[in-house]
Order: C-alpha cells, then sequence, then structure tokens
C-alpha cells in the first residue's frame, strides 16, 4: 500500500519524527504521580500542524510550540 498524502513520504516522516523529538524532549517530561504541564495531545498536534503547513525542517519548533500550544495547556 502505498500513501499519495504529502504529508507522509519518507521525508516528511522522518522530519516528524525529529520534530516530535525535540518538542517531547522539551515539552514531555513526565513523572510518575504528577500531572505533566503539557499535555502530550498538545505536542503531537503541533507537530502535525507543523509538518501539513510544509515546513522542511525542525527550527522554530519550540517556539511555534510554545507560541500555539503551551498558552492552551
Amino acid at each position: 500500500m502505498t500513501y499519495d498524502d504529502w504529508r507522509y513520504n519518507d521525508f516528511k516522516m522522518k522530519l516528524r519524527q525529529e520534530v516530535l523529538k525535540i518538542l517531547l524532549s522539551k515539552y514531555g517530561g513526565q513523572m510518575e504521580g504528577v500531572q505533566p504541564k503539557y499535555s502530550t495531545q498538545s505536542i503531537y498536534e503541533c507537530a502535525h500542524d507543523w509538518i501539513s503547513q510544509g515546513h522542511k525542517t525542525s527550527f522554530g519548533v519550540a517556539k511555534y510550540y510554545e507560541a500555539y500550544y503551551a498558552k492552551s495547556n
């Protein structure tokens, strides 16, 4: 099965992986028994939006998350 959706080609999937790694390492730190400050859902939504908007690199994704997602948690 092949996907024709440009958001899911090999390059975009690798970029999505990189973006998620950055966001999860910076905002996804969770300690057992402690309510996380940022939701995992917001991190994944941010990564999806970042890729869907056509970004070619992960540069700036943390600032983007802070501007549009961190405040809504």
